[in-house]
Formats: C-alpha cells, structure tokens, sequence
C-alpha cells in the first residue's frame, strides 16, 4: 500500500492529524481543519481514513473532558454553596482568615483532581495526534487508542464485514 500512495496523499493525511492543534489559535480548529481537508480529498481511502480517524479522535477528546466535567459537577456545586456562605459571614466580618474558609483542602484537591485529569488528557491527545501524523507521513494506517467510531473508517467496516462473514459460514 506504501508504493501506490502518492506523496501529496501522505501530506494530506499527516495535515489532518496536525490541523488539529489549530484549536490552540481558534475555538473549534480542531474540528475544522481535519474537516475541510477530509471533505476536500475523500475520494481517495487513505485521506479519507485518516481524516475520519482524526475527526473521531477529537470528538473522543471532547467527549472525554465533557466527561471530566460532569464528574465534578456535583462537587462545583457543593463548594459554590460553602461559597455563598463565606459571602455571607463575609457582610458580617470585618476581617476573614484563611481559617473562615470551610473545605479549603476540598478545594484544593478538587482543582489537583481535575487538573491532573485534564492534563493526562492533554499528553495523550498530543501523543496520539504526533504518532499518527507520523503514521501518514510513512504512508501508513493509524487507529488512535480510545477512540469513539463516530464516524467509520475503511478498517471498521471491513472487520464488520469479516465478523458478518465468519458468522454466516458457522
């Protein structure tokens, strides 16, 4: 599959992986630019793999961090009401000490929790995206770990079709 593979088709392919750091320069890049480049150069398998590949990625990514999110959701709103208590005491106090502030250690791990979590997403995701723009630079397919199918690449169906396949010989 390398040889048939034109040089352009390999740039196109590892584009799309890297178009998706463009989310650092403005909101959603990471989904536009795989976009435009998949729907621009679909008609060939590969940069249509691997623009699907890069699009399920990302909405995996978001998936995930809305995720992250949600599980801590419940503990923002616990700390939001020990908040509006502090304002409180606050309109009765003159001076507050860090001694006023209930759940402070809460607060604190809750913001290590998340951040930790968010930032093992952020190394995993810049893995993952370099490993595969490596993968189409050489021409070669790339699955990204945890990835979601939102969208179902060439290797999906194909392995569903064998599944199907084995099924209706047995």
């Amino acid at each position: 599959m390398e040889t048939t593979l034109s040089k352009n088709e390999r740039n196109v392919g590892a584009a799309m992986h890297l178009t998706t750091f463009l989310k650092y320069f403005f909101p959603f890049g990471n989904f536009i630019g795989p976009l435009v480049l998949w729907t621009l150069h679909r008609e060939h398998a590969f940069t249509d793999n691997h623009g699907k590949e890069a699009l399920n990625f990302q909405l995996s990514i978001l998936v995930y961090a809305l995720g992250i999110g949600l599980i801590c959701l419940p503990f923002a709103f616990i700390f939001a009401v020990d908040f509006i208590s502090l304002v409180e005491s606050l309109e009765h106090q003159v001076t507050v000490g860090i001694s006023d502030i209930r759940n402070l250690s809460g607060y604190i791990l809750l913001a290590g929790c998340v951040g930790l979590l968010l930032f093992g997403l952020f190394i995993f995701e810049l893995f993952a995206v370099i490993n595969a723009t490596l993968h189409a630079s050489q021409g070669k397919q790339y699955h990204y770990p945890l990835s979601i199918p939102f969208l179902k690449t060439t290797s999906e169906a194909n392995s569903e079709q064998n599944q199907s396949k084995n099924e209706h010989h047995h």
